[in-house]
C-alpha cells in the first residue's frame, strides 16, 4: 500500500505530478488547499486492489457485531440524543487491516468526520421523522456502491465491505475515489482562463498592419524612384550636370529632382533652370513699396535675425519720403534689460518717440493712440522658433489691423529656415524680409524654402547701414545671386556624391509643382 502526498501551486501541476508517479489510472483520495498551494493525496491502482483483497480476507465477527445493531432495528425506536462512538470508528479501521500507517491515520480522520456529519444530520431529521434513522440503518446493508469498475465480481466480501462504507461516503460529492482523468475534468474550471481579447484588439492589429504595409510600400516606391532617377542621370549627362550644379549651390534634393525631371532638350540647362526658379519665386517688385503703402507692421522672427535694425531701416525710409510726423514706433521687447534702447536711439535720430507695450491691452491702447499715423512699426522680442512663448507673442499680435513681417536670416541653414517658417506661421504673414544677405555664403537654401512654401519676399537687408542697406530686389536678382554661390571646394559635390544624396530622397509631392 503506497499513499503519497503531492503539493504544487495549482491543481493542474499537482495532478501532473500524480500522473508521473502512478500513471493515468491513479486513484486520487483527496484534494485540498494548503500553505504551498494545493495538496493531493493519491495512490496507485494496485494499492486499491490490495486494499480490497485485505478487506475481503478480514474476520467477519467484528463486522457482524457492527452490523447487528443496524439489522436488529427495523422498528421505530424512541428518540435518543446522538452520541459519538469513537470505538466503532477504531473497529472500522481495524477491519481494514492497513499496512501503511499514514494511510490508516488518513482513513481514521476521514471516518471520524463522516460519522460526525451523519449523526448531526440524523439528529436534525429525527423530530420530523422518528423512524428515519433506524429505517436508514436497516436499509443500509442492501445498498451497494462499486469502488472500482475493474474489481473482481467473484469477491462477495469486498462487495459487502464496500456496501457497508457506502452510507459514510454518501455525504461526499463523489461515491468512489476518482481516477486521474475525472479529477482533471473537475479541476479544469478552477484553472485561470486565458485572457479574452478586447473587441478593439483585432481592429487595432489590423490598423497597425495596414500602417506597416503603407510604410513598406512608401519605402519601396522611394527606393525604386531614386534608383530610376539615378539611372536616368547616368543616361543623360545634361541633367546630371544641372543636378550637380544646383546641389552645389545649396538647393534641396527634392526641389532639384522636381526641377531636373522637367528639363527639355535643346536648351541651356542652367538658363532654363534660372528662368523656372524666377517664375516660382514671388517678390514684391511689381507692388508699391511698404514705405509708400503705410499701415501697421510688426516685425517678428527669431533672436538675432535683425528685427530692430530692419525696423529702423523701414522707419528711416518712410520718414525720408513722408515725414517723421506720420510715423509711430512701438516696442514689445521688454524681456531683456535695455533691449528697447537701440530703437529709442534710432527714434531720437528720426525725431519720433518710441512707446513700450507690455501686454495686449496696452498694445491696443497704443494702436488707438497712434491710429492717425500713416505708418506704425512694432518691434518685437526675439524668440527661438522652438520657444513656447512664441505662440504667446503671435497671439498678442493677432489684432486685425496688424500686418506681420517675418524676418528670415538668409545665412541660416535650410532646415532652420523651414522650422522658422512653420513656427511663426509664415503663410499668415504679409511677407518675408530677408536679412543678413551680406553674410550668406549660399542664398539658395532660403530661396528654396520660400519657393516650396510659396512665400513673397518684400524686402532685403544686406548690411548695418540705416537706411542705405534696405532694398527691394527682383526675382531675377535673387536667383542669380543664389546660382553664383558655391562655397569652398570642400563643400562641392561630384557625380559620385549625388548617388548618396538621392538614395534617401522621397518622391516630390505632386500637389506643389514648379511652373516651368
Amino acid at each position: 500500500m503506497n499513499v503519497k502526498r503531492f503539493t504544487a501551486r495549482t491543481s493542474r501541476e499537482a495532478l501532473a505530478l500524480v500522473r508521473q508517479a502512478f500513471g493515468d489510472d491513479a486513484v486520487v483520495m483527496s484534494t485540498r488547499p494548503c500553505a504551498d498551494g494545493v495538496e493531493v493525496l493519491a495512490m496507485a491502482p494496485e494499492s486499491l486492489q490490495q486494499l480490497e483483497r485485505v478487506s475481503a480476507a478480514a474476520p467477519q465477527a467484528p463486522r457482524a457485531r457492527a452490523a447487528a445493531p443496524r439489522l436488529a432495528a427495523p422498528r421505530p425506536e424512541p428518540r435518543v440524543e446522538p452520541s459519538f462512538d469513537a470505538g466503532a470508528v477504531d473497529e472500522d479501521v481495524e477491519q481494514l487491516e492497513m499496512s501503511t500507517l499514514s494511510f490508516q491515520d488518513y482513513v481514521r480522520e476521514r471516518m471520524l468526520k463522516r460519522r460526525q456529519t451523519e449523526l448531526a444530520r440524523e439528529a436534525a431529521a429525527e423530530p420530523r421523522q422518528p423512524g428515519a434513522v433506524s429505517t436508514r440503518r436497516a436499509e443500509a446493508p442492501r445498498e451497494e456502491a462499486p469502488v472500482r469498475a475493474a474489481a473482481p465480481a467473484a469477491e462477495p466480501r469486498a462487495r459487502a465491505a464496500a456496501a457497508a462504507a457506502a452510507p459514510a461516503r454518501a455525504a461526499e460529492p463523489r461515491r468512489e475515489p476518482p481516477v486521474l482523468r475525472e479529477e482533471i475534468r473537475h479541476a479544469e474550471p478552477l484553472l485561470p482562463q486565458a485572457p479574452v481579447l478586447a473587441d478593439g484588439a483585432p481592429r487595432r492589429d489590423q490598423v497597425e498592419m495596414m500602417e506597416e504595409l503603407r510604410s513598406m510600400r512608401g519605402l519601396i516606391e522611394q527606393r525604386f524612384g531614386a534608383l530610376a532617377f539615378m539611372e536616368k542621370l547616368q543616361r543623360q549627362p545634361r541633367q546630371a550636370q544641372l543636378t550637380q550644379k544646383l546641389l552645389g549651390c545649396g538647393f534641396s534634393p527634392s526641389l532639384v529632382r522636381k526641377l531636373v525631371e522637367g528639363l527639355p532638350g535643346g536648351c541651356d540647362e542652367l538658363a532654363w533652370a534660372a528662368g523656372v526658379l524666377e517664375r516660382n519665386l514671388a517678390t514684391g517688385e511689381r507692388e508699391s513699396p511698404l514705405e509708400d503703402v503705410g499701415g501697421v507692421f510688426a516685425l517678428v522672427g527669431p533672436t538675432g535675425v535683425g528685427k530692430t535694425t530692419s525696423t529702423a531701416k523701414l522707419a528711416a525710409a518712410f520718414a525720408t519720403r513722408h515725414g517723421a510726423a506720420n510715423l509711430g514706433l512701438i516696442t514689445l521687447d521688454a524681456y531683456r534689460v535695455g533691449a528697447h534702447e537701440q530703437l529709442r536711439t534710432y527714434g531720437r535720430i528720426l525725431g519720433v518717440p518710441v512707446h513700450t507695450a507690455h501686454d495686449r491691452a496696452s498694445l491696443e491702447d497704443l494702436l488707438d493712440l497712434l491710429s492717425a499715423k500713416k505708418m506704425v512699426l512694432i518691434d518685437t522680442a526675439g524668440m527661438a522658433q522652438r520657444d513656447a512663448r512664441t505662440r504667446e507673442l503671435l497671439d498678442m499680435l493677432s489684432h486685425r489691423s496688424i500686418n506681420k513681417l517675418l524676418v528670415v536670416n538668409a545665412a541660416a541653414q535650410g532646415e532652420t529656415i523651414e522650422e522658422v517658417l512653420l513656427a511663426y506661421g509664415a503663410a499668415a504673414c504679409r511677407g518675408i524680409v530677408l536679412s543678413k544677405m551680406d553674410e550668406a555664403v549660399k542664398l539658395a537654401p532660403a530661396l528654396d524654402a520660400l519657393i516650396r512654401y510659396k512665400l513673397k519676399v518684400l524686402a532685403v537687408a544686406n548690411g548695418q547701414r540705416v537706411p542705405e542697406d534696405w532694398h527691394r530686389l527682383s526675382a531675377n536678382a535673387l536667383v542669380q545671386r543664389a546660382l553664383r554661390g558655391g562655397g569652398s571646394p570642400a563643400w562641392r559635390m561630384d557625380s559620385a556624391d549625388m548617388n548618396l544624396v538621392f538614395a534617401g530622397v522621397p518622391t516630390p509631392a505632386a500637389g506643389n509643382p514648379l511652373h516651368a
